[in-house]
Formats: structure tokens, sequence, C-alpha cells
């Protein structure tokens, strides 16, 4: 399968580490932890921003958007209105009218699961050329602390596009040998602790605070059963992945695995470890300047990937994408 017009659309206001600790946004030895040197700040909503990396995906290909048919959005975040649907108005915007437009709510790990959709359909469905897939959100205040609302993680705004298609139909940037997605459901309590379901949004909390449910869950469940299902579910997406390309974990062609673009400490001590045990290749870390981007992990790193040639003919990078629930996907690439 093709990947092309890798675009990642990050907008021009920054809020450094330095800035937020000033401004006692963030303690110092939790930005030190975190290890981002500053994060994007949007003026743009989610959505709107998701148009503007599609067009740079259209436009670096080629492709006329009544080509699309498929237009495929994730998103971890508020997308600017309840009850309606981000997919559509992109479809809309980008003058996309004759694509399906696909909405994929998967948190974190968004991105990551409208790739494999989109590449699934891709395959099954003869008269599909091209999917667009696209991920967007934005952290805003005073719903979103981007800084402190999460342990190990900090967020930015931003948004990434590609195109999926098959790779005899158009030159390629990069190659996508496999993808694979394992869960571990009885984590969902990390996102959501002792709160009660409420009636709508926001009426058990002014603001999202996945500290307060996570320390939840630590206090019933205790660190041990996230860590186990963590590292065991990180190991068989990843053998899962590599067995599905028929390439071993040690082999001289694997230059790269790339986490998700998590907090320094948190990818020291939870993906490092297990990362080296399985594998000989290299740890790429990514986000410094990002911060986590929501649903667009996976793809932002697939188009820093390219635009920096990082791979070499015959070279594969395994991009790993986690989110809440639990789910973790992986993704074989190579250069085209």
């Amino acid at each position: 399968m093709g990947l092309s017009g890798l675009s990642t659309w990050i907008p021009g206001e920054r809020q450094t580490a330095r800035q937020a600790v000033e401004q006692g946004l963030v303690e110092a030895e939790t930005a030190e932890e975190l290890g981002y040197a500053a994060l994007p700040v949007s003026g743009e909503a989610a959505p709107e921003m998701a148009v503007l990396a599609a067009r740079a995906t259209l436009d670096s290909t080629g492709t006329a958007p009544a080509e699309l048919g498929m237009v495929l959005h994730a998103w971890m975040y508020y997308q600017g209105h309840d009850l309606w649907s981000p997919p559509h108005y992109i479809a809309d915007q980008l003058g996309a009218r004759q694509a399906e437009p696909l909405g994929i709510q998967q948190v974190c790990n968004g991105g990551a699961a409208a790739i494999e959709v989109g590449a699934a359909r891709l395959l099954t469905d003869p008269a599909l050329r091209y999917a667009l897939v696209t991920t967007a959100d934005r952290f805003a205040a005073p719903g979103f602390d981007r800084w402190r609302g999460d342990y190990g993680i900090a967020y930015g705004d931003g948004a990434t596009a590609l195109l999926l298609h098959p790779s005899e139909e158009r030159p390629a940037e990069l190659l996508l040998h496999a993808i694979t997605t394992v869960a571990a459901p009885q984590l969902e309590r990390m996102h959501r602790g002792r709160d009660p379901f409420g009636l709508m949004p926001r009426s058990v909390s002014d603001r999202v605070d996945m500290r307060r449910t996570k320390k939840a869950f630590l206090e019933r469940e205790g660190m041990e059963a996230f860590t186990e299902a963590s590292g065991e579910s990180l190991a068989v997406v990843v053998e899962r992945c590599l067995a599905a390309a028929g390439l071993a974990s040690d082999s001289p062609q694997l230059r790269y695995v790339v986490p998700p673009r998590l907090g320094a400490k948190t990818i020291d001590l939870a993906y490092a470890p297990a990362l080296r045990k399985m594998l000989t290749a290299d740890i790429l870390t990514l986000g410094g300047d990002t911060g986590h981007l929501g649903a667009g992990d996976a793809a932002a790193s697939l188009a820093e990937l390219y635009a920096e040639r990082r791979l070499a003919p015959g070279e594969f990078a395994l991009v790993v994408s986690a989110g809440a629930g639990f789910t973790w996907s992986c993704l074989l690439v190579s250069a085209a």
C-alpha cells in the first residue's frame, strides 16, 4: 500500500517549556521530565487545521478532490461543535463531494486506526483508488490543560494528512507493508476513574483531568495491572506486525522503531526498555517541538521520516501508536 502527500500542519505560535514554567502552567521538574522544548498553540479549530493539512496533501500529490473515494478523519478531543461530523465538513471544504466521509474516534490511536481502516477498504474495494486520512486536535483552555492535564505527556495542537493508495496506482513516498492492532479493554477505567456517567459534556468536571481518573484507577487496580497489560500488548503488536511482513526482529533492514510522541521520561520507562529487548533497531524519538499530537502522532512521525529522508532504499521503520482504552498499533513502512 502506498502512502503519499505526507503532511503535518503545525501552527506558528509556540509556547515554550520555559514560558510555561515562568507562567506557572507547569512545574520546572515536570517540564524537564517531559522533555518538550515547546508546544504549538493554534488559533484555528481542529477541523480547520485538518483542511489545511489535507490541501497540502492534495496539492503535493496533484490529486483532485473528486478523485477521493474516502475521507477518514480521526481526533482525540473536542472538534468545535456538538452532535456534528467533522469528516463531512473536511470533505465539503475540500470539494470532495463524491467521497465517503468517515469519522474514527479511537482517542490517541485514531490516526493509526484510520490508516488501517482506509487500507482495508482499498484492499477489498477495487473501485476505490484514493483514501485521504486526516487527524487534528486543538487542546485549548479552559477545557483542557495541555501541560498538566495528564501524567508524562503534554499536548500540542496540529493536524496531519496523507493519501492512501495501491502502490501500483502511482509513485509513493513510503510503502506500508503491514499494520497490526491489539487492545487491552480492561484498562478503559484509566480514563473514567470513579466518575459517574454524565448527562452532558463537562457535567462531571469542568475540564479534562486525566490525572484524576488515572489516580483513581491506580488506587484500585495498582500500577502492575497497567504495566503488565501494556508491556504484553506492546510486545504482541510488534511481533505480529513483523511477522505479517516476514521481517525478523533483528533484521539489519529494520532501521528505526518510532514510539509515540510522549514525554521523555515516559518513553525511557515504558517504551525504550521493552523495544530494546525485542529489537535491534535504533529508537527514534520525535515530537520534541510538537508535544503529543493527539490522534496525529503516527501520521506526523511518518511525515517526518519521509521529509528528513531517514530511510534508504530497502530500509524499514516500525511506527508505534497507542491510545486510551487501551489500544496499540504498529505500522511497518519502507522507503518507496
